[in-house]
């Protein structure tokens, strides 16, 4: 009887801890979008840097592009990158700049105006009164990392996309993309992973769920900044490469 118990408890547990793996596989026009979502939630932030709007019903990714004005092909290509870390060769042929550089400028406002006032707003609500003499500095620490962020996004907006936007229109420049990338450096991300690594090794509380809360959005906000730089790297800057050398040969 006690075997039996123990192997009954033992398969609960298997099941309880095994997780149900995930096939990678490359979505198309005619998916659904609510089948997008429920196959991986997280790629709900980056539909809402393409502005698409909630109440979905029935549609598919290429009804909802043309409604909202989406090129279709340049919303698979980032989702299926950032899904399944492969670039469609097939659709970075048919992707204007414009689109890569209209999301990348959502994604700026994303964090500026919406995130990081949220993770600074839940980060102060998590302080412990009891560390009044580290409080300011934990504070002091995230808005120097956002400031760096504003610097970083700043230079996309004020000089990169200017150039990308005469670029395609055929004006000269003296710039090129290989300058962005050659300063395209990871100090952002190190920064808020420093700050994270801060709190997780020495921060005692005695409001651990508004700090984990805490922690959980600058772990997620981590991940996404990555998976910015990732689509700059990857499919920008290529994208922006090839464009310069078709000028040239011309």
């Amino acid at each position: 009887m006690k075997l039996l118990k123990a192997r009954k408890k033992h398969k609960l547990e298997s099941r309880i801890l095994r997780r149900p793996v995930k096939i990678n596989r490359l979505f198309s026009a005619k998916d659904s979008v609510v089948d997008l979502i429920d196959y991986d939630y997280n790629v709900l932030t980056v539909l809402s840097r393409f502005s698409l709007p909630l109440g979905f019903g029935q549609k598919t990714i290429s009804e909802l592009c043309a409604e909202c004005g989406i090129n279709a092909d340049a919303f698979l290509l980032i989702i299926n990158f950032l899904l399944s870390g492969e670039i469609d060769e097939r659709s970075m042929g048919r992707v204007r700049p414009s689109d890569i550089v209209g999301f990348l400028h959502n994604s700026h406002d994303y964090y500026l105006s919406y995130k990081l006032p949220h993770i600074r707003t839940n980060l102060i609500a998590a302080l412990d009164e009891q560390h009044e003499d580290i409080n300011p500095i934990i504070i002091r620490f995230f808005d120097d990392y956002t400031s760096l962020v504003k610097k970083h996004f700043a230079y996309e907006e004020e000089v990169v996309f200017p150039y990308i936007r005469n670029l395609s229109e055929g004006r000269p420049s003296d710039y090129n993309i290989d300058m962005f990338r050659r300063q395209h450096d990871d100090e952002i991300e190190e920064k808020l992973s420093e700050l994270k690594n801060i709190i997780l090794r020495y921060y005692f509380t005695k409001k651990p769920f508004r700090m984990y809360d805490a922690l959980a959005d600058i772990c997620n906000c981590e991940e996404d900044l990555k998976s910015h730089t990732v689509i700059e790297n990857d499919i920008l800057i290529p994208l922006i490469s090839k464009m310069e050398g078709c000028k040239v040969r011309k």
